[in-house]
C-alpha cells in the first residue's frame, strides 16, 4: 500500500536530515537491485525516533537490504552485502534476496519484495524505501504506514503470535519508545 501524500513528505524529510540514511540510501542504490528497499528498522525506527521529537536517531543494530531476484544464485547476496560493507563499513549489512526467503519461513514462494514483507512478524516493520533513478525517494510497505504513524506495533498474522511477542520483549521496543502500543 502506498503512503499518504502527507506521510510521503513527512519521511522525505527526515530521511533528508539524517546523513547516514541518506548515505545508505545512495549506495544501495548504486547496486541496481531489483525491487530493492532499505527496510524494516531503517525507516520504522526512524518514524518512531522523529514521532518520539527526538532529533538524533536511535542508532540502527543493522541496516535491513531487501530485493526480490528469483533468476539469481542463492548465494549472490553476499557479494553485495560486501560491497556495502567496503563502501559503509561503519554499518552492519544485512542483504537478502526475498525470493529464497519462502524456504527459511516455511511458507509458499513470495511473488516480490512486498509480498515477502507482508510476512514479516509485526507489521510496522514491512515497510521500506529506496532512493529511485530520479533522485526521489520510493516508499512501500504491505499494510500500508496508518498504523505505523499512530506508534502502533500490530501482530501479522501470516506469522506466530509467540514469535512477534518474543520480538516485542527481546528489542525493547515499548522501553525505547514509550508512546508505541500494541494492538491486538
Amino acid at each position: 500500500m502506498p503512503p499518504t501524500f502527507s506521510q510521503t513528505e513527512q519521511m522525505t524529510q527526515w530521511l533528508l536530515q539524517d546523513d547516514i540514511r541518506k548515505q545508505a540510501l545512495e549506495a544501495v542504490a548504486r547496486l541496481n537491485l531489483p525491487q530493492c528497499y532499505l527496510a524494516a528498522g531503517f525507516l520504522r525506527n526512524l518514524v518512531w525516533d522523529r514521532l518520539h521529537s527526538r532529533e538524533e536517531s536511535t542508532p540502527l543494530n543493522d541496516v535491513d537490504v531487501v530485493y526480490f531476484a528469483p533468476e539469481e544464485a542463492e548465494e549472490r547476496y553476499m557479494k553485495y552485502e560486501r560491497t556495502l560493507k567496503e563502501t559503509l563499513p561503519n554499518l552492519n549489512w544485512q542483504v537478502r534476496n526475498q525470493a529464497y526467503m519462502h524456504v527459511r519461513n516455511g511458507d509458499q514462494p513470495y511473488s516480490s519484495t512486498v509480498d515477502a514483507m507482508g510476512y514479516w512478524p509485526e507489521k510496522e516493520t514491512a515497510v521500506g524505501v529506496r532512493l529511485a533513478s530520479d533522485g526521489n525517494f520510493e516508499f512501500a510497505s504491505a499494510f500500508g504506514f496508518e498504523s505505523l504513524f499512530n506508534l502502533h506495533i500490530s501482530h501479522n498474522p501470516n506469522r506466530c503470535q509467540t514469535v512477534f511477542e518474543q520480538r516485542v520483549a527481546s528489542k525493547h521496543w515499548l522501553k525505547n519508545w514509550p508512546k508505541l502500543s500494541i494492538q491486538k
